[in-house]
């Protein structure tokens, strides 16, 4: 059997807990995960997956002011004269990704 070494994190309050709740419905100790993790870091040369802020919401006409609301059509119609403009295909598609939907 290979050696192991001992690793000593300290977490927030309740995420190991949580953890703990999902991983054993997986059938996963909290050590595996670990080891997991700390392979898939060597393997991939970083941290496996995206590291970013959580997706945001898109926002509607309804959720804005009046005035909100002009100032944004100004600046599609801005883009528009400009020539910034985008396939439908594409915007939804930015869209899609932008707002995991």
């Amino acid at each position: 059997m290979a050696k192991t070494s001992n690793l000593t994190i300290r977490l927030e309050p309740g995420l190991k807990e949580q953890a703990e709740e999902i991983l054993g419905q997986l059938g996963i100790p909290v050590s595996n995960a670990v080891n997991i993790f700390l392979k898939q870091v060597v393997m991939q040369g970083g941290i496996p997956f995206d590291v970013k802020l959580p997706a945001r919401k898109p926002v509607g006409a309804y959720d804005l002011t009046e005035n909100e609301l002009n100032i944004e059509l100004e600046k599609g119609y801005a883009d528009f004269v400009k020539g910034n403009t985008k396939s439908i295909e594409n915007a939804f598609s930015g869209i899609r990704k932008n707002y995991n939907i």
